[in-house]
């Protein structure tokens, strides 16, 4: 890259870096994109030292799926989300701690402070159908900004608290909620494909009504619905940005916010807006 190319870019991110500039973006890091964490912790220290605070809601399927395997139970799911009973949640809570201390040590090691702020979410069961699997009924917004003004980047695990003790959450619904509590500038979730492909093309860009009859179609399915109804659930309630972004691309983070082209697919309010 020539001096002049350099120059553009910083040109570019320029506008980016004052709109967001004290302002919250919620980042959910999905387990398919954990390999990638130490990307996605470069770029978060990136957005740390420039002024923005961030929140990190993560998931870790993949690492559930492997811990279950070792106890010799096989992963259910219902309409993408894990039925959970005991033994899983038990799992599920486990798998959860290794992963958000992991995520903390990272951070950490590039001197952003950060802290494991789980159990910052209310819950109540949401069927028996799926076992202990959480319904959310509040954030604890004072928790997590407390955090946040303390200059410390909150690592939240999807795990409610209710009356039966812990309830497994979707983490993609997690963060969406949270977002929303924070009112949140920016709202994006990293995982393992592009965005949201139909028949084969990469959308851009997809407004949330268009979304839901893709989902009803079948176009939008399996673990890409719960991703794609967060988005959806941030637009609706007034956070102004919501993508679904590939978290194994090299600073995707930092392509999607500081570009004019973006990556990814942002699901919009309505065509246009």
């Amino acid at each position: 890259m020539t001096p002049n190319e350099k120059t553009k870019v910083l040109i570019e991110a320029l506008p980016y870096i004052e709109r967001y500039h004290g302002k919250i973006v919620v980042i959910k890091l999905g387990g398919n994109a954990m390999p990638e964490i130490k990307n996605a912790a470069e770029d978060i220290a990136f957005l740390r030292r420039i002024g923005i605070k961030v929140v990190v809601v993560h998931g870790g399927g993949p690492e559930i799926d492997k811990e279950l395997k070792k106890l010799g139970i096989i992963p259910k799911f219902i309409k993408g989300l894990r039925h959970t009973d005991e033994k899983v949640m038990a799992a599920v809570d486990k798998v959860f701690r290794r992963i958000n201390k992991r995520i903390v040590k990272s951070l950490n090691s590039r001197y952003v402070e950060s802290v494991d702020a789980s159990g910052c979410i209310r819950v109540k069961q949401k069927s028996p159908e799926l076992g202990l699997v959480g319904e959310i009924t509040k954030i604890e917004k004072n928790t997590i900004m407390n955090h946040l003004d303390s200059d410390c980047t909150p690592i939240i695990s999807p795990i409610g608290i209710g009356s039966k003790g812990k309830y497994n959450i979707n983490a993609d619904t997690a963060a969406s909620r949270i977002a929303v509590a924070l009112n949140a500038e920016k709202f994006t979730i990293l995982t393992n494909v592009d965005g949201i492909k139909i028949n084969g093309s990469l959308l851009t860009h997809i407004d949330f009504r268009t979304a839901k009859k893709e989902i009803r179609n079948g176009n939008i399915n399996k673990g890409m619905i719960p991703k794609v109804e967060a988005c959806i659930y941030a637009v609706k309630n007034k956070c102004p940005k919501a993508h679904l972004i590939n978290g194994l691309t090299h600073h995707s983070l930092l392509l999607e916010i500081f570009t004019d082209k973006g990556i990814g697919t942002e699901v919009v309010y309505k065509n246009g807006r």
